[in-house]
């Protein structure tokens, strides 16, 4: 729990002294330093109304390290505007849908990508794109393409187009899944997401390429997340199999030959 860091860095921010925020909050100076110092837990009354006072929902207080990020970040959550990681609130996705009014697959080129991060929620920007359609993929979840740029991810090579599941919940994320992450900073990146929202408010992004080493992105920083689902590729991947594996694959072939002439008539 981080409510006593929490509370410090609240404190500071609104620009009080210990002594003056216990008596506006109506407690001893010694029981409010208790809390921020974590040598006594606020009960649920004091919670309440620590939260009401600062205007930061409880969950916020007791489970988000707001010590450890920006001023700005800090005014947007007495400003009432934490990040919601959970997608509790609805997510405004704007789509496009063909004559049947059926949602489409936006496919973002290459040309388009640098202007997603503006243009992502505008219908105008989405309605000009192309669009693709996989009958395989399910009707009830949103899909969208985007451009691979760069060797990060192999298999998945430069020019390559990964669709992907738009993601309501980010803290349903489970650490290891490819993503596509678009962020106010980097843009489009697909890369393999650690999922530390619940412990830091962060994603650490990682390439399947270990050339690049791994960043970390703050959830302040995210304005979608998308789930890979498959990819399409101009190029046939490069696989590689050790010597097991090639030994393995050629006694299957062979026995799927000797089955077939098993079969065939003599």
């Amino acid at each position: 729990m981080y409510i006593g860091s929490n509370l410090k860095a609240l404190r500071k921010k609104v620009g009080k002294s210990q002594e003056e925020l216990a008596s506006e909050l109506g407690m001893t100076r010694s029981s409010y330093s208790g809390y921020e110092n974590a040598v006594a837990l606020p009960g649920v009354e004091q919670l309440v109304l620590l939260s009401n006072y600062f205007k930061v929902p409880i969950d916020v207080l007791i489970k988000q390290d707001l010590s450890n990020i920006s001023e700005r970040e800090l005014d947007e959550v007495l400003a009432g505007g934490q990040v919601d990681m959970s997608g509790k609130k609805l997510r405004v996705l704007t789509s496009v849908v063909n004559q049947d009014n059926e949602e489409v697959i936006e496919m973002v080129p290459l040309k388009a990508s640098a202007g997603y991060t503006n243009g992502y929620a505008d219908p105008d920007y989405l309605k000009v794109l192309p669009s693709l359609y996989l009958p395989f993929l399910s009707k009830n979840k949103k899909y969208r393409s985007f451009p691979i740029q760069g060797d990060s991810m192999p298999p998945v090579v430069e020019g390559s187009q990964v669709v992907a599941e738009f993601v309501q919940n980010w803290m349903s994320i489970r650490s290891g899944t490819p993503c596509i992450v678009v962020t106010k900073e980097e843009g489009i990146v697909f890369k393999i997401v650690n999922n530390f929202l619940m412990e830091n408010q962060t994603v650490q992004l990682c390439s399947t390429n270990t050339f690049y080493p791994p960043f970390v992105v703050k959830a302040t920083d995210i304005l979608e997340i998308w789930k890979f689902v498959n990819y399409i590729s101009p190029e046939l991947p490069d696989v590689k199999l050790d010597e097991n594996t090639l030994t393995q694959s050629i006694q299957a072939l062979q026995k799927e030959v000797y089955d077939l002439k098993m079969k065939l008539p003599n």
